[in-house]
């Protein structure tokens, strides 16, 4: 499990399994403290936020945040992000592939956070395809001109990573650096198709 220099925040590894799974969860959830109920949404690779007040599924949603204390909210990734953000008494996480980065899932939930007088002051990002190894069209870069790149073989390419922290807006702002398709200790869908999936976790200590 990868934790930020602060509390309250946990990003998944491989060699912890899938946190979807109730066996795993209870383990990972036991290392780090936690209780293993969390609250999670149906990810659809869109912009929805939901608050979120106890466990289990709060429907459709892609980001999801609380003011629980020690509810844990989870997103799950294999390429996408995860990405946490904390505020004095509140939590939120979000699931940001390349369609909720356009979609602003991030900038949404921050809005939503501060809205409700809990200001993020801080994000975490967890591990998730570079722009070393993510593969796009044309058309998709093209929604975000100031950070197209280039992959190691010279396809075009998104640095999604910076596009989230640009819409992060000057948050401190921690990452794990991580790129889930050729790195080790991640799943990654596009490596090899699989249906496992990385956690990010977010809880209000």
């Amino acid at each position: 499990m990868i934790r930020p220099p602060w509390d309250g925040v946990a990003f998944s590894e491989r060699s912890d399994g899938d946190l979807r799974n109730e066996l795993a969860r209870r383990a990972a959830a036991s290392a780090i403290g936690l209780v293993p109920e969390w609250a999670e949404g149906q990810q659809v690779h869109g912009n929805h936020v939901v608050r979120v007040g106890s466990p289990g599924s709060s429907g459709e949603a892609d980001a999801l945040w609380t003011s629980e204390p020690g509810l844990p909210v989870a997103v799950f990734t294999a390429d996408c992000l995860g990405v946490v953000l904390t505020a004095p008494g509140a939590v939120g996480v979000a699931h940001a592939g390349w369609r909720g980065a356009a979609g602003d899932v991030v900038g949404r939930l921050r809005d939503a956070m501060t809205t409700a007088g809990h200001p993020p002051q801080r994000a975490a990002i967890g591990p998730g395809i570079g722009p070393c190894c993510f593969e796009v069209g044309p058309e998709v870069a093209e929604r975000f001109p100031p950070h197209a790149a280039l992959t190691t073989w010279g396809a075009t390419s998104v640095d999604l990573p910076a596009v989230v922290i640009e819409r992060l807006g000057g948050l401190e702002t921690w990452s794990t650096g991580a790129c889930t398709m050729h790195e080790d200790g991640w799943f990654s869908h596009r490596s090899d198709a699989t249906r496992q999936r990385l956690a990010a976790i977010g809880w209000v200590p």
